[in-house]
């Protein structure tokens, strides 16, 4: 029999973001170069779809990407043996130490482990929505890992990424899967009226105005988490075109507000974590701010939502 091993983590844990401000930037940067070499090798999918990484059941995953005409392969982070690891559709396999260096290091580890599995591989070796942006080969600025730290963060995402899956299965209209964007280093999950948008105005730092056009391209009201906003983090939840009214909608739980500066509703996740039910209270967060947008825009609610368990009767 195969021994199991299960760290003792509270289901909920708590993790000030004063308490690794340091890991969480490095781990940004290297989630940037991970995320741009599935970016460089899978092909375009709606709103960069194609670029993000999903929650497993030891840290982060590309999941599978496609290499030439025959191959593929993944890289995860985990967070549980502390491993980059990188594995091909042929049996190869590279690990990365996931202890304190420089993203410098980094970078040059993970290229050359590609390179040692045959997997050729050119990215635009620069971060972006970040400023400044260091180019990865340069930067030793960035050099922290803390191992716990890390873990606890990867055992939030777990939690979140839970409950966002909920959330999302009581919506049949067009949706986004519950992803990692490395861009901002949040977990997100968007849903889509069906209506194109504006033209987004762009802005984010070091990062081309189109991209954000491709992203926003399409009515939308988007929720996730991010370690940042908040002592441990904030859950968030915003609409693009944002319409009238909406900031001023009344949502909950408590704790839960509409901040002026970053132009959405944010629930710390403390107030989440301590809640006397914690799924219920992000649960609430995610409904009463999505019917915040889609009443104030006049969404086809009738159309885009239905009950997840309408077949349980038949099971």
């Amino acid at each position: 029999m195969t021994a199991t091993r299960r760290q003792s983590t509270p289901t909920w844990p708590s993790l000030r973001v004063e308490d690794w401000a340091d890991t969480r930037d490095t781990l940004h940067m290297w989630t940037q170069i991970v995320g741009k070499i599935r970016l460089v090798h899978a092909p375009l999918v709606n709103h960069w779809w194609n670029v993000t990484l999903y929650v497993s059941p030891r840290g982060l995953t590309t999941s599978s990407i496609p290499y030439g005409r025959s191959r593929m392969f993944d890289i995860e982070f985990d967070f549980v043996d502390h491993q980059l690891r990188i594995r091909t559709d042929d049996g190869g396999t590279r690990l990365v130490a996931l202890e304190p260096k420089p993203v410098a290091q980094f970078y040059s580890e993970l290229m050359q482990a590609l390179d040692e599995l045959g997997i050729e591989t050119e990215i635009r070796a620069t971060p972006n929505e970040v400023d400044p942006a260091i180019p990865f080969a340069e930067d030793h600025q960035h050099a922290s890992y803390d191992a716990r730290a890390a873990h606890l963060f990867w055992r939030q995402l777990v939690q979140a990424d839970r409950v966002m899956q909920q959330f999302r299965s009581h919506f049949i209209g067009k949706v986004s899967p519950v992803h990692f964007f490395w861009g901002a280093v949040d977990l997100a999950c968007t849903r889509f009226s069906g209506r194109t948008a504006p033209t987004h105005p762009g802005g984010a730092p070091n990062c081309g105005d189109w991209v954000m056009e491709e992203g926003y391209s399409h009515e939308l009201s988007s929720c996730g988490f991010w370690p940042g906003g908040g002592d441990e983090g904030a859950f968030y939840s915003y609409a693009y075109p944002e319409p009238e009214g909406f900031a001023n909608s009344p949502v909950g739980p408590a704790g839960a507000l509409y901040s002026q500066e970053n132009g959405q509703f944010l629930l710390p996740y403390e107030a989440v974590r301590t809640a006397p039910d914690p799924d219920a209270a992000l649960m609430e967060f995610l409904q009463s701010t999505y019917d915040a947008a889609a009443e104030r825009g006049g969404w086809d609610r009738d159309g885009l939502e239905h009950d997840p368990d309408r077949w349980d009767h038949r099971r």
